[in-house]
Order: C-alpha cells, then structure tokens, then sequence
C-alpha cells in the first residue's frame, strides 16, 4: 500500500490512533498534515515522526472543528504536493454523563467536533478532490459506541452513528468524482488515555473474544488500507475493528 506522493491530512493527531496513522502513512511515503488542537502535542508528534521515518510530516495545530481554520489546512495540505488526495478525520471528543443531567453546552461541543467538524471538514476536502483527476478518500472515524449502547455515552454515541450514515449518503454526491469515503469503527484500544486507566487493559481483554483490546497499529493498519488504492471500490461502508466485541457485546459494567 505505497503512498509515495500523496497527501493527506489526519486531524486530531497528536496522539493515540491519529497519531500512528500518520507514521504510518509517512512511512510509505506520504506527505502528512498532522493537526492537533494541542500546538505541543502537534509538534512534538511530527518531530517524533519525521526522526524515525525521514518522513515528510507538517503540523498544523488548530480546531478541527472550525471552519474557518478547516479551510486554511486544506489550503495548506494542498500547498505540500499540489493536490490532496486523503483525509482521515479522527478528531473527535467523549463527554461522559448521566442522560437525565446532561448539560446543553457538553451536548453542542460532542456534536460540534464530532458531526460539524468532520462534515465540514468532508465538504473542503471534497470540493478539491473533485477537481482532480484522481479524486482522492475520505475516512471518518466512528466507534463500537455508535452500534452498541454504552453507559453514560448517549451523545457521543449518537454522533458516532451519524458519521456512519453521512459517509452513506456522500456515497451519492462524491461518486461521480471518484472520491470513495467510508467509515473506520475502533473498540476497545490501547492509547495513552485508555492506559491511565489500570484495570482496562484486563478488562477488555476479558471481554473481547480474541482476546486483548485493539493497539493503535491494529486500527492504522485497517485506516491505510480504507484509503489506499486496494480499496477504491470500497465505499459508504464501515468497518469494525473490535475483535469481535460487537458481536457478542458483554457490557465492561457488568
């Protein structure tokens, strides 16, 4: 999965799952906008990057969920190598509570990041890809919380499975111009936040049928092969990567 010369863009970066899909499109050759609204995160994860790989990684610290800010990052990906070919948007945020007290201002900024961001990240990215002949991918980053209900998540799970279904309906409006999207939907994984958090790792271990939660490098490599040239005829669908949790779905607060 060469991705010698293309670029690409990967929002919230600096860490975790955004940030080993970007070293890993470094390594193949990609050239990579990293973004992270956190400017040390940014920087410290492209420097990281670019000392191991030699890879060709900028960063771009802003939010993600601001328009005017998503139209300078496209303008300055396309800068890079004179089009754009991938964006992977993964920012996203969990605000946690109870249903019956959740706050209005949790609720706007959930769907804010998650649904505004990503939309209107899609829509800049699309009306440049659409002007080239190659056309390029879109891959959103959902969450086994938009199939199955979790406790405390009726917002951010709500926002996961509206990606879902935005990459389906932009099936109809991206296909004409060769731009294929769809949708990546982690389970549990290990990242610097999850591990904080002692008792996570045996946990979902326990409840995931192959045995240990997901590493970022398992949900990187499915994200590469979703925007790599193998999978252009992929499009408007979502892949699981849960180890099958999903499947039998033992809640962790049982």
């Amino acid at each position: 999965m060469s991705f010698t010369n293309k670029t690409a863009i990967v929002t919230g970066a600096g860490q975790g799952i955004g940030f080993e899909i970007c070293r890993q499109l470094a390594i193949e050759g990609a050239y990579v906008l990293l973004n992270d609204i956190d400017q040390a995160l940014a920087d410290n994860a492209t420097k990281k990057i670019n000392d191991s790989t030699g890879g060709k990684v900028v960063a771009m610290a802003g939010d993600s969920s601001d328009s005017v800010f998503i139209q300078k990052m496209v303008g300055a990906a396309v800068e890079l190598s004179g089009q754009l070919d991938i964006v992977i948007a993964n920012a996203g945020i969990t605000l946690f509570g109870d249903f019956f007290t959740y706050k209005p201002e949790s609720f706007s900024r959930v769907m804010q990041v998650n649904l505004s961001g990503t939309f209107f990240l899609a829509q800049a990215a699309a009306n440049q890809m659409k002007k080239q002949i190659t056309g390029g991918s879109l891959l959103f980053t959902s969450s086994v919380t938009g199939h199955q209900a979790h406790k405390d998540l009726a917002a951010y799970g709500m926002s996961k499975a509206a990606l879902e279904m935005l990459a389906k309906n932009l099936v109809i409006e991206l296909s004409p111009f060769n731009i294929n999207v769809n949708t990546i939907a982690p389970g549990a994984t290990l990242t610097e936040r999850t591990v904080e958090d002692k008792a996570y790792a045996e946990t979902w271990s326990r409840l995931t049928p192959l045995g240990r939660p997901a590493s970022v490098e398992d949900i990187a490599g499915t994200a590469l092969f979703l925007v790599s040239e193998k999978a252009k005829h992929i499009t408007g669908q979502t892949l699981i990567v849960d180890g099958g949790w999903t499947c039998v779905s033992p809640s962790p607060f049982d």
